[in-house]
């Protein structure tokens, strides 16, 4: 009997025809042939007996299989990649790293100070950070390009690892000039008559605003604006209300520039959380940051920052 054996040459090509939907587009990134990308495909799906892939006019989308079978494949090429790193890292021939990816608020607002009190423990670690939505960072993780992900709580289907490590407390902003802002409290049902303003698709932010509006069975109009700058000037001059993790909008609570409102029954309960990918062993510098997020000495971090920049806002405001 004949046995053929898969290559991480037709894994890779498979991943870069799922990532780019076309066989040429495939072929650039690989710096290969397009008929050696069409040879590679055709002999992983003889090997699997099923077709991967299909024509969708001038592009190549998955099959049923095909989407099946993609997670597995990313696991083992990342794993490999994985592998190769943590035994140069051992071996002292290249430096030990740790590839992070944080949704934005985060990114923005919690990491820096993680990163700062991290590299003053571990100068031996070099760190890098990419910032992105939810869907994206989530998805670095999964497919082994970032090592940990700082974001909120992780998605279902239990291929990622989280650990909450500090709360993400909520706020819901409005103009200080809104007639709500004098109010003790209101009434959840009150807020349907106000625009609610959205980030983009794909971020977390967004899809806990959705899910507080879903739970409640509020219908208001919507706002989708790019970035949490956008809806916080947004709301200054009133164009609608927002709900925001406190971090990010605490220095403008704190000048006056934007208000809060109390909602009677609370605001959903939040934490932030550091993730890994369920799939494989983790390399001590990994391990290291992920013991280190959680620690006494990261919330320490994070508050002492958070003081610096309200100091700092508070003798802007003086001069």
């Amino acid at each position: 009997m004949l046995y053929m054996t898969m290559t991480f040459t037709q894994l890779a090509t498979f991943r870069a025809v799922a990532r780019s939907g076309s066989v040429t587009a495939a072929a650039e990134h690989l710096v290969v042939t397009q008929p050696s990308v069409t040879a590679a495909l055709s002999a992983l799906s003889r090997q699997l007996g099923v077709e991967l892939t299909e024509r969708a006019g001038r592009s190549i989308r998955l099959t049923p299989a095909g989407r099946a079978f993609l997670p597995f494949a990313v696991d083992v090429l990342g794993l490999v990649e994985q592998g190769k790193q943590a035994a140069r890292e051992a071996a002292g021939a290249t430096a030990r790293q740790v590839r992070l990816a944080a949704v934005t608020t985060a990114g923005e607002y919690l990491v820096p100070p993680l990163l700062q009190a991290f590299a003053a423990r571990h100068p031996d670690i070099s760190l890098t950070l990419e910032v992105a939505n939810r869907q994206q960072v989530f998805q670095r993780v999964l497919e082994h390009e970032a090592d940990v992900a700082i974001a909120g709580r992780p998605p279902t289907g239990g291929r990622l690892i989280g650990r909450p490590f500090l709360p993400n407390d909520l706020a819901l902003i409005i103009a200080p000039e809104d007639p709500l802002a004098v109010r003790r409290s209101v009434p959840v049902e009150e807020l349907e008559a106000r625009t609610w303003l959205l980030r983009e698709e794909g971020s977390g932010t967004r899809t806990m605003v959705e899910e507080f509006l879903a739970h409640h069975d509020l219908r208001p109009d919507t706002l989708t604006l790019g970035s949490n700058g956008a809806i916080k000037h947004a709301v200054r001059v009133g164009l609608g209300v927002s709900l925001q993790s406190r971090i990010a909008v605490d220095l403008e609570l704190e000048s006056g520039v934007l208000a809060t409102v109390t909602v009677r029954g609370g605001l959903p309960v939040r934490h932030w959380y550091a993730l890994l990918s369920a799939t494989g062993p983790v390399r001590p510098s990994v391990e290291a940051f992920f013991q280190f997020v959680a620690s006494a000495d990261a919330r320490a971090a994070i508050e002492a920052a958070q003081q610096v920049m309200r100091g700092d806002r508070g003798a802007g405001s003086s001069a």
